[in-house]
Parts: structure tokens; sequence; C-alpha cells
């Protein structure tokens, strides 16, 4: 069956000084949301990897971009988003932070989930 979804393009270990931050990110990004991410790395590794341009602008991953600055990591994973204008870059970043606020929890079903994790991931 065709798709007209383009597939994930091929995930690259590269330098994580190859990567420089967007510049225009709106998102604005406290530290105790670096250093919880950073935790995340460290207990589940790498499950996503950062979005990046042809020229190594970080298109989503701001986030994971500064807790691998903050774990002193040599390298991080990298898929190169090619084929989009710059105007589709701005709103893919956008869309990327903005998803989560036309979602909302299952406050019971969370609760059991959180019991279920205290005592290993408090």
């Amino acid at each position: 069956m065709p798709s007209n979804v383009k597939p994930l393009g091929k995930i690259q270990l590269v330098p994580v000084g190859t990567v420089s931050p967007a510049e225009t990110n709106p998102r604005k990004i406290p530290q105790r949301a670096v250093e919880v991410v950073a935790a995340s790395l460290k207990r589940f590794g790498w499950q996503q990897p950062l979005v990046v341009d042809s020229g190594g602008e970080l298109i989503v991953g701001h986030t994971r971009l500064q807790a691998a600055k903050l774990l002193k990591l040599a390298e991080v994973p990298v898929v190169i988003a090619d084929g989009l204008t710059e105007d589709e870059i701005k709103a893919y970043r956008i869309a990327d932070n903005r998803t989560h606020d036309f979602t909302t929890w299952d406050l019971a079903e969370l609760a059991v989930e959180l019991d279920e994790l205290a005592a290993d991931f408090a």
C-alpha cells in the first residue's frame, strides 16, 4: 500500500558541536527540564534522535541537545530533514512543541501507572 508519508531518514551519530540550536526557537527551556531529560537519557538511552536541517541547525530536540551537553556527550543521534522549506521547518518546530496542547491525561490511569512505577522510578 503506497503512503504519502515520507519515511524516516537514516539516523546518524554526529559530534555534538556540529548541531546548532535554532536562533528563532520560540520554546523557552528551563534548566529543570534539561536536568530531567538528562536523567532520562542516562536511564533509558537515546530513544528519539534530534532532527536537523541539512546545515546542522536543530529543528526539534532542543532540550535533548542541552541535556546531551550537560552530560558532556561527544556525539548525538540525528536525522536530517531534507526537502523542507524554511516555512515548513518553522511550522514543524512549532508543531512538535505544541501537539501536547491538544491532549489530556486520563488521571485515573496515570495514577495507576505512577503507583506501579513508584518504587523504581520516583
